[in-house]
C-alpha cells in the first residue's frame, strides 16, 4: 500500500468529501479519486461507495482510514529515529499554535528547544481551535495547543489531551477609563464601543455570548484578526474589549485590564494523536510546553491591591 494514498484516505475520513481532499492536497478531484481507485486495486478491497453525487468509505475503508494514521505516524517515527540515530531528538514537529500562544507559549518553548537540541526542528503554525484539530488528525501537525471549552470542538477518542494552564478572559479598557476599580460587571459597559475578533472566531463567539448574557447588544466599531491591533485601538480610546490573559501578558500597549464579575476562564490544551508512536521530538515539545504554561500578569501598579487572587490580573 502507497503511504501517499493512504493519507489521502485519512484526509477523506476527516474532511468529508474529495473536494475537500484534494484542496488540502492541491490536487485535482479527479486525481484524488484516481489514486483511491489505485488503493482499493492495492488492498484488494472496496473502500469507496457512492452515494448521489458524493462518495464515502465502506466500512472496509473506514477501518483502514483508522489504522492509516498510525501507519503513517509510525513511519514517521521511524525516519526520524533513522535521522537521529545516536543522537539527541533531531527532525520536523508540527506545533499548531492559537494567536494569543504563539509568543506567550509556543516561541519561549522552542527558544529553549533551539538550544537544548540543535537537530530538532519546530515548525510553529498558526492555527485558531477549529482549524488545528482537523490539522492534527490528517498529521498536518504533529502537536496543538487549543482550548478544550470550545464550542463544538471536535474530540473523539483518538487525542490524547494534555491540560496545560487556566487563563481567565479580561475586560481591556483605555489607560485613564473612568470605570473604577475591582471585577468588572459587563452591563455597566453597554454603552461602549467595543473591538472584536473576526466573525465566527472563537473570541469573537465568547465576547458576544458573554454580552448577551450580560443583556445588551455590543456596538462593534472595529474588528481584526490580530490581538495587537485590537490593543492598539483600545489604546487610542476608540472601543473596550474583552481578551484572554494571554493576548495582554506581554503587551506594550497603554491599556487598564480589569477580571470579570463572573470569572470566565478557557482551559489550554495541548492535544495529540492517541496511539502515535512516542517520538523523541514530540516528547521533549511537550515537555517544554509544560514548563512554563502560566501567562504572565501585566507588572502592577505600587496601589494595586494585592490581595487580587494568584492568576488573575486586576490592573487599574
Amino acid at each position: 500500500m502507497n503511504p501517499w494514498r493512504l493519507r489521502l484516505l485519512s484526509q477523506l475520513d476527516t474532511l468529508g468529501t474529495v473536494r475537500a481532499v484534494a484542496q488540502a492536497a492541491h490536487l485535482s478531484p479527479s486525481s484524488v479519486s484516481q489514486q483511491l481507485a489505485v488503493l482499493e486495486t492495492e488492498t484488494g478491497t472496496e473502500l469507496l461507495e457512492r452515494t448521489g453525487r458524493r462518495v464515502r468509505l465502506t466500512p472496509a475503508g473506514l477501518i483502514l482510514a483508522q489504522r492509516a494514521r498510525a501507519i503513517l505516524d509510525h513511519m514517521d517515527d521511524v525516519e526520524g529515529e533513522l535521522r537521529g540515530f545516536g543522537e539527541e531528538p533531531s527532525g520536523l514537529v508540527r506545533l499548531g499554535v492559537f494567536q494569543s500562544a504563539v509568543h506567550t507559549l509556543a516561541v519561549p518553548a522552542v527558544t529553549r528547544l533551539a538550544t537544548a537540541y540543535p537537530h530538532l526542528d519546530v515548525e510553529i503554525i498558526e492555527l485558531e481551535p477549529h482549524a488545528s484539530m482537523p490539522a492534527l488528525r490528517m498529521a498536518d501537525a504533529d502537536v496543538i495547543l487549543t482550548m478544550t471549552d470550545v464550542d463544538d470542538l471536535p474530540l473523539g477518542p483518538d487525542l490524547d489531551l494534555i491540560p496545560l494552564a487556566e487563563d481567565p478572559v479580561l475586560l481591556v479598557l483605555p489607560s485613564g477609563h473612568p470605570a473604577g476599580r475591582g471585577p468588572a460587571d459587563l452591563a455597566a459597559f453597554a454603552h461602549e464601543a467595543w473591538t472584536f475578533d473576526m466573525p465566527r472566531s472563537y473570541m469573537a463567539d465568547l465576547a458576544r455570548r458573554l454580552c448577551r448574557r450580560a443583556r445588551f447588544e455590543p456596538r462593534v466599531v472595529g474588528r481584526f484578526s490580530n490581538y495587537m491591533m485590537a490593543l492598539q485601538h483600545v489604546e487610542a480610546g476608540l472601543s473596550v474589549t474583552l481578551l484572554p490573559a494571554l493576548a495582554v501578558a506581554h503587551s506594550r500597549y497603554d491599556v487598564t485590564t480589569r477580571e470579570l464579575a463572573t470569572p470566565v476562564t478557557r482551559t489550554i490544551t495541548a492535544v495529540i494523536r492517541r496511539g502515535a508512536p512516542a517520538r523523541a521530538g514530540v516528547r521533549v515539545v511537550l515537555d517544554a510546553l509544560r514548563h512554563d504554561p502560566a501567562p504572565t500578569p501585566l507588572t502592577p501598579p505600587a496601589e494595586w491591591d494585592t490581595a487580587t487572587p494568584p492568576g488573575h490580573t486586576s490592573v487599574s
